[in-house]
């Protein structure tokens, strides 16, 4: 059967002096060290069959595609299904310790983490990812794909995919700044799920990355 390999890229570092959740905002672009983490990734990526790139509509994955797009000399498509997941924290803080979920104010969105009730449903994330994965398959039938994405929807994905609670811990989140997460198709069975860092690894418990 013909092998297709799926690569969800997580954008690289964002400018974010604030320390906000940004999620879907505006405004938000790459930090000099995000831009030299995107070219990073297009340089590891030399020597691959990339075939297709496609990225979040959001600013900061546009960015990360970029570079991508013209080593292979491709288009970067727009898929609206890999945007970053919705959430009503956002413009706030909410780093553990400090920030909105300290205030009693915020504590009715907190009532059910296993969904979550704060966002967009852990489920819901997890097919628009799939139907992003498939349709990227379909693209690049035979060679490799790109698709550039925010670190809870690539992480929710993974986790649906190796059948485990889509509900998890985001400090253990493995989806570093600019890391991809490879799927790995033989015809249009999922055979393998495979992780690497060309940028290094980052905390995931780091505001605004």
């Amino acid at each position: 059967m013909t092998g297709t390999i799926v690569h969800f890229l997580r954008h690289g570092e964002v400018h974010n002096p604030e320390g906000v959740l940004y999620g879907r905002l505006p405004g938000y672009r790459l930090s000099d060290r995000g831009e030299q983490q995107a070219k990073g990734v297009a340089e590891f990526l030399v020597g691959r069959d990339i075939a297709h790139v496609v990225a979040s509509p959001l600013e900061r994955a546009q960015q990360t595609a970029a570079p991508i797009g013209a080593a292979f000399e491709l288009d970067v498509a727009v898929d609206e299904r890999l945007i970053e997941a919705d959430n009503q924290f956002e413009g706030l803080k909410v780093s553990v310790g400090d920030g909105a979920l300290r205030s009693p104010a915020h504590w009715s969105k907190l009532w059910n983490p296993l969904r979550p009730s704060w966002g967009e449903p852990y489920l819901e994330i997890a097919r628009r990812m799939l139907g992003a994965a498939y349709r990227a398959r379909t693209a690049a039938e035979g060679r490799e794909a790109v698709c550039v994405s925010h670190q809870l929807p690539i992480w929710t994905l993974r986790r649906f995919l190796e059948g485990k609670p889509m509900w998890h811990d985001p400090r253990r989140r493995q989806c570093s700044l600019a890391s991809l997460t490879s799927l790995v198709f033989r015809g249009e069975e999922l055979v393998r799920v495979a992780y690497v860092e060309p940028a290094g690894g980052t905390d995931p418990k780091l505001t605004g990355a």
